[in-house]
């Protein structure tokens, strides 16, 4: 006879099937820590990371299961739930962006079966190591800044940024604008934790160095922010503008961090923890000025890098002389010079150029002479079929034909 209720020993049996189907689904999804020094929060890119709401059974499996997080991390994902999954596009955009910027050098931002997005150059204290550190604090800074302004965070909204002063007096300052002041924070936050649990390590210098290029690629997002306006106004006159404070595409971040990037200034430690320019960079010529923004005025220091006063007496000369080497925090630093790339080595994350396409007639770093390190290339004849003779049909299609044609390919020694 069927009753309102079932036996308890079907409960049993159905609770003990959906806990193993859970386990089954998150193995299948690789929710598995990764092995070795170089996992990090950046492997959240590769996972794919739920929703909070689709694990039944609370956050605890969510967070102590994604891969590289430090303690610090799983705290901050326990707490703030809804933001793991724009933390991991932020690593897919860093990534995808990093690939973008040096597709045609040596380094080419690949890593080997079974690491992380940047593999092996991360645990080097090169230039190449300076941009993906940037560039990654700038990806999570981007995707939680736009992740408050679609909704999609429980803890932020809108940007609140005041009006700039700049802003025509009959123009409306309103909708919805990206949050940069709460996605730099969390990302400070977030990014620098494993960071700054580490400052007690063996390579004091490379946390250091580290969170200052963090700081350099949040700053890169802020500063780029732009103001957005919409017309109004009968048949388009746009006799009345409504503004917000928009981020710039992130194409634009990147191309600003491979500029630092190739301006990047040789540091070193300081007994007293911080950086300073030193070698052929120990005064470095000043940067082009960044405009300040005018959304929320100036972001606080980071206390990473060597800018900043200990509040010793005696200014004047020394006080000058100090200001002309600070490091700027939005430009990169590297503490060791740059392996050539040219052979693959496993300690320096570099996969060697063997085997990559270059172009013969560039001087460039996508060049045969550059790419190839001097060791010569190889000439091929491909056979490349692309669409052609494309032609619209009402209603409502493209259709069209595939033709070939014969290309020269060098290829690498």
């Amino acid at each position: 006879m069927e009753h309102g209720f079932a036996s308890p020993l079907r409960c049993i049996t159905d609770l003990v099937v959906t806990v193993i189907i859970f386990v089954v689904v998150a193995a299948g999804f690789g929710y598995v820590p990764l092995a070795g020094a170089s996992a990090s929060w950046w492997s959240l890119g590769a996972v794919p990371v739920q929703r909070p709401e689709v694990y039944l059974l609370g956050a605890q499996p969510l967070c102590a299961s994604l891969p590289g997080l430090s303690p610090g991390q799983r705290k901050l994902c326990s707490l703030y739930q809804d933001h793991v999954t724009h933390v991991a596009a932020g690593a897919r955009l860093a990534e995808r962006e990093c690939q973008h910027q040096f597709r045609a050098r040596r380094w080419n931002c690949s890593a080997g079966d079974g690491e992380h997005a940047f593999g092996r150059v991360t645990d080097t204290g090169s230039r190449e190591a300076a941009f993906v550190f940037a560039v990654s604090a700038a990806g999570v800074t981007h995707a939680v800044s736009r992740a408050c302004r679609e909704g999609d965070l429980a803890t932020c909204g809108c940007s609140r940024a005041p009006r700039p002063r700049a802003l025509q007096r009959d123009w409306l300052w309103g909708g919805c604008g990206d949050n940069t002041e709460y996605g730099y924070r969390f990302a400070r936050e977030f990014v620098d934790a494993r960071e700054r649990e580490d400052r007690g390590a063996a390579e004091p210098r490379r946390a250091l160095m580290n969170l200052h290029n963090n700081e350099a690629g949040r700053r890169a997002v802020f500063n780029s922010a732009e103001v957005a306006c919409k017309c109004h106004g009968v048949s388009g006159s746009c006799s009345l503008k409504t503004c917000w404070l928009q981020l710039a595409d992130f194409r634009k971040v990147g191309d600003s961090l491979l500029r630092r990037y190739e301006r990047a200034i040789a540091v070193r430690a300081t007994r007293r923890g911080r950086l300073e320019p030193s070698g052929p960079n120990k005064a470095p010529p000043p940067a082009p000025p960044v405009p300040p923004s005018p959304f929320g005025g100036p972001l606080p220091p980071s206390g990473a890098g060597g800018g900043g006063g200990g509040g010793q007496q005696g200014a004047g000369a020394a006080a000058a002389a100090a200001a002309a080497s600070a490091l700027a925090e939005d430009e990169l630093a590297y503490l060791e010079a740059s392996p050539d790339y040219c052979a693959r080595n496993g300690s320096t994350g570099s996969l060697g150029t063997a085997g990559r396409l270059c172009e013969r007639a560039s001087a460039g770093p996508s060049g045969c002479e550059l790419l190839c390190c001097g060791r010569g290339y190889d000439h091929y004849k491909a056979t490349v079929v692309e669409r052609c003779q494309c032609k619209f049909h009402w209603c409502c299609y493209v259709k069209c034909k595939k033709c070939s044609r014969t290309v020269d390919q060098y290829v690498c020694k």
